[in-house]
């Protein structure tokens, strides 16, 4: 066991036939949160030549005999490309493995790339029960291969005697994308109480297209309602939605531009009249709900804490898209809800 062992992680040194030339600019990741990490930190370190900080992700059994046959391994080294795919993982005598996917794109000196691809071994001894030296999360051993898939393909399915996971969702992976991109550093990075920012609400709408035949399928739109930040009586939620046509986008929201006038030009007295002078469009909708059974996403706006004065646009789901078809208006300050209907696109004339 051990001989093969030391073969698999030998064969490793030398399948990363590559380093950076310019080590300095490679970016330093030492980072032993969970398995993945600890892989891609090891190869921090081999592109940054830091041979002694990549030696350290390994356990008591090491890649190569010793450090100096482990740094040579990376004479010819330029740079190394990682890739890990889906961890799985399995309890043991207290301690947890994982199995990484992994594949690596070895570049050398003289230009010739390779690409292997294989599985890593990283444990984890339950840290309740060790004395001192504490021994972290750490590389048990390796296995790569040459590859015949090109590198963007080439990560394994899975490692192991696991089943394969399941495939990933790709229309919510996509949405989670288009919203780190645009709102990640806008948004709350916490949820309200407490705890990081989690996945986003998911439904899916289901639909005949308008003039459909009776033997047409039924057609899927699917939504993506991400929390993005919560003030003092108002929380704020962007949406996604995906299809078949038109692929991820990001749901805006329309909403009328307002002349409201007071009696005596005081705000705080009677409404007069409240008059629709254009259109504009959120990005973002507050304290909002979507209702499966309707098929509608509310939006109600508090614009003072009571909640006595605020603006409700209801946005319904039909052939294919959301649409505002009604908003309401609950312009006085008078410590009462009483809004009023000012948009009715649900009600016949």
């Amino acid at each position: 066991m051990k001989r093969a062992l030391f073969a698999a992680t030998a064969f490793c040194s030398l399948a990363v036939v590559g380093q950076t030339a310019h080590a300095a600019d490679a970016p330093y990741v030492d980072d032993r949160t969970d398995a993945t990490t600890v892989i891609h930190s090891l190869y921090s370190a081999i592109n940054r030549h830091e041979f002694s900080r990549a030696w350290s992700y390994f356990g008591e059994t090491k890649p190569a005999k010793d450090f100096d046959t482990f740094v040579k391994g990376y004479d010819g080294t330029e740079t190394v490309d990682v890739k890990t795919g889906a961890v799985s993982e399995d309890g043991a005598a207290g301690s947890i493995y994982y199995a990484v996917p992994v594949a690596i794109r070895a570049k050398a000196k003289d230009g010739s790339e390779k690409v292997f691809a294989g599985c890593y071994t990283v444990r984890q001894v339950n840290a309740q029960i060790q004395e001192p030296p504490f021994d972290p999360i750490h590389i048990e051993k390796g296995e790569l291969k040459p590859a015949t898939a090109a590198f963007d393909e080439a990560v394994p399915v899975s490692c192991g005697d696991g089943p394969p996971p399941p495939k990933k969702d790709a229309a919510l992976e996509q949405a989670k994308k288009a919203f780190a991109a645009t709102y990640g550093d806008q948004c709350d990075k916490e949820m309200p109480g407490g705890g990081p920012r989690g996945e986003p609400d998911a439904y899916s709408l289901h639909y005949r297209d308008a003039g459909a035949a009776a033997s047409d399928p039924d057609r899927e739109t699917r939504l993506f309602r991400f929390f993005c930040s919560m003030a003092a009586y108002n929380e704020s939620s962007v949406y996604y939605v995906a299809d078949d046509v038109a692929g991820v986008r990001q749901l805006q929201f329309a909403a009328p531009t307002l002349d409201i006038h007071y009696e005596n030009n005081n705000s705080e007295g009677k409404v007069q009249a409240i008059n629709i002078i254009g259109f504009q469009t959120d990005d973002q909708a507050i304290n909002s709900e979507y209702d499966d059974a309707t098929k509608t996403i509310t939006s109600f706006t508090k614009w003072r804490g009571v909640g006595d004065a605020s603006s409700t646009g209801t946005y319904l789901f039909r052939n294919g898209s959301f649409s505002l078809v009604q908003y309401d208006v609950d312009a006085s300050y008078d410590g009462e809800v009483n809004p009023q209907t000012i948009l009715d696109y649900n009600t016949a004339p």
